[in-house]
């Protein structure tokens, strides 16, 4: 078992790599953890979805020179089967991949459209108690006028899986406000079996997707359902809000950046420095721009124009303005 909230423990982490996108994104991700980890001692593992009947087209990655440049990076691409979610919801990709990693190795989970800034193998991760990431908005459970309310939305959850309501809550903040209630995004989450999480998340998605409660009647799961089951868990597991020792996941030393438009728009000085720096050596660039935005904005310019619409020091507070200036600006790719 791992050592509690101790930096330099060996872990693995595994983001995952599918056609399109994803795949470029991950070699992106791998060239920033060797340029700025470069002692880092785990595995890196970039899941690859196997086709099926759930899959509509292959979606394991096609580029044979992107999977050269995975291996040149250090990672091992680690196929696994979805047998649950597929084209109807690729999200569950992080979910069934944990099941395909060793078991009872810690694991740090990241998404694929993260940078890695600084020296994750300084952060003192006590793998006993998983967490995961708050940088979020109050995305769901989208509250209708005569619906129920937060506290009825969510502890119909914890009633469903048998799990203790009152503890998860965070009763600094009001009734009825969302940041009161245990709630995640999905862009990095950790423990010390990827398989007893993997286990616990798949059943728990499945079983709200399958079944939910009565409460959910006005709700959406798509895309939510990852972090709908994610907090109750964390919180299942004997886990919860990350604290400040973990602080660097959501700051200095990983940057989830999701978007190349966001990411040019709003994070620091150091993420587009990391950026551009380790997609500058030219057999990285030569199989990164045959993906659109990274052409674009990395080496076209159109990052540097979307960086001079916006003073970091004073963003809009939601992102669907940002979003708009963007596409104002003809500045919005995916």
């Amino acid at each position: 078992m791992a050592a509690k909230g101790k930096a330099g423990q060996p872990f693995n982490i595994v983001i995952v790599g599918q056609d399109g996108r994803w795949g470029y994104e991950a070699a992106v991700f791998a060239a920033s953890l060797r340029h700025c980890d470069p002692g880092f001692a785990g595995r890196l593992f970039v899941a690859e979805p196997q086709p099926g009947p759930l899959w509509a087209t292959d979606p394991r990655l096609q580029d044979s020179n992107l999977r050269a440049l995975l291996a040149d990076l250090g990672a091992e691409i680690l196929p696994f089967d979805g047998q649950r979610f597929g084209s109807d919801y690729p999200y569950g990709n992080k979910i069934e991949a944990l099941l395909a990693l060793p078991e009872g190795e810690p694991f740090v989970f990241f998404d694929s459209d993260t940078l890695v800034t600084g020296a994750l193998s300084d952060i003192p991760f006590d793998f006993d108690r998983p967490s995961a990431s708050m940088r979020r908005e109050g995305t769901w459970p989208e509250i209708e006028l005569y619906g129920p309310g937060y506290t009825d939305t969510w502890k119909s959850l914890y009633d469903k899986f048998g799990l203790d309501f009152d503890s998860s809550l965070d009763t600094g903040w009001p009734d009825e406000y969302w940041q009161r209630y245990l709630y995640f995004n999905a862009g990095w989450f950790f423990y010390r079996c990827p398989r007893a999480f993997g286990q616990r998340f798949l059943d728990y998605a499945t079983a709200i997707r399958d079944d939910p409660p009565a409460e959910l009647v006005c709700q959406s799961l798509d895309p939510w359902l990852d972090q709908v089951a994610l907090p109750l868990v964390i919180h299942s597991l004997g886990g919860g809000r990350p604290g400040p020792e973990l602080a660097g996941l959501d700051g200095d030393v990983t940057c989830h950046w999701r978007l190349l438009p966001l990411l040019y728009a709003r994070e620091s000085d150091r993420a587009v420095e990391v950026l551009e720096t380790v997609t500058a050596p030219n057999k990285i660039k030569k199989v990164i721009k045959a993906h659109e935005p990274f052409k674009r904005f990395v080496f076209q310019g159109r990052g540097a124009r979307a960086r001079a619409l916006f003073d970091r020091a004073d963003l809009p507070k939601r992102e669907k303005a940002i979003r708009n200036t963007l596409k104002r600006h003809r500045l919005w790719m995916r």
